[in-house]
């Protein structure tokens, strides 16, 4: 049974950082790309951040580029979302997700196989 498990939500002010991470079980987490996406209240799920299996690509939404870091720990289990200069427009439900199958794009929310439960990251103004 796979389970991912979010944690490191809260409120921030703008100009705020916050660490994300998601505890995996269930799979070994080096075999496995990963990805990092976010829903507004009203708005379809988006893409965030992705990290490769072999763990040196990543990829990021423009909206975040350059302001948020994807990384992993493969021996701990744990993807992590570094979040600095955060924005009001950051605010969302942020849930990670886990894909199987290799060579899928990890911008697309249908390429991943199991999703964690969400945190709530709320930015003030």
């Amino acid at each position: 049974q796979v389970q991912l498990v979010e944690s490191g939500g809260g409120l921030v002010q703008a100009g705020g950082s916050l660490r994300l991470a998601c505890a995996v079980s269930g799979r070994t987490l080096s075999s496995y790309s990963m990805g990092w996406f976010r829903q507004a209240p009203g708005k379809e799920r988006e893409f965030v951040a992705a990290v490769h299996w072999r763990g040196a690509n990543t990829n990021y939404a423009d909206s975040v580029k350059g302001r948020f870091t994807i990384s992993r720990d493969n021996a701990k289990n744990t993807v992590y979302l570094q979040m600095s200069n955060l924005k009001p427009e950051d605010t969302a439900v942020y849930f990670c997700a886990l894909v199987i199958s290799r060579g899928r794009d990890l911008r697309r929310r249908g390429s991943y196989d199991y999703w964690g439960q969400g945190t709530q990251v709320t930015v003030s103004s």
